[in-house]
């Protein structure tokens, strides 16, 4: 995700070590989109959770 401009790393030279991520204005910018797409699978759950069994009983 670091090299897709959605978050940045610091690593801080300590003992033990320690590294900070931040999401970037891009990665941000995917906050909107990420709640729309959490929305629909709330509302899906249980044809998700029924397709997932049919197809963990070979009904494919």
């Amino acid at each position: 995700m670091e090299r897709d401009g959605l978050l940045s790393r610091e690593i801080f030279p300590e003992v033990p070590p320690r590294v900070e991520y931040e999401l970037t204005e891009l990665g941000l910018s995917l906050l909107e989109p990420m709640k729309h797409l959490v929305q629909w699978i709330g509302g899906n759950w249980d044809a998700i959770k029924q397709a997932r069994e049919g197809y963990d009983k070979g009904e494919r």
